[in-house]
């Protein structure tokens, strides 16, 4: 599973960032992360021309699940590694979702076999 980190211009330290958020992804993601391909963090101060304010740390996370359209999630929060947890949080929980409802189709079908030359219809 690649994680990739990406910040706003309003974010400093990106390089610290991407080491440690990318390990906090990895950590939350890890029962799944064999059903992940990528991982793609988007971090954005939303007010950052206020300097302050209630959950204006925007965190944004996009998996790639093998086979599957991304899956994307949001979370706001007052910090960055609150942001980052959450998302993180959500986006496992979206995963596995998706993931139990394929199982779900798999194993319960209900629609009858397709007809072939076989098994010509009553």
């Amino acid at each position: 599973m690649k994680i990739q980190i990406n910040v706003d211009r309003n974010i400093e330290g990106h390089e610290a960032l991407a080491v440690q958020f990318s390990g906090a992804v990895q950590s939350v993601l890890s029962r799944i992360s064999e059903h992940i391909t990528r991982v793609e963090v988007h971090l954005s101060d939303e007010n950052s021309n206020k300097k302050g304010g209630n959950d204006d740390i925007r965190c944004m996370m996009e998996a790639r699940v093998e086979g599957r359209q991304p899956i994307a999630v949001t979370h706001r929060a007052a910090t960055l590694d609150q942001a980052v947890d959450g998302a993180a949080e959500k986006l496992t929980i979206s995963i596995k979702s998706t993931l139990g409802r394929l199982s779900d189709q798999e194993s319960g079908r209900t629609d009858p076999p397709p007809l072939g030359p076989d098994f010509p219809e009553e």
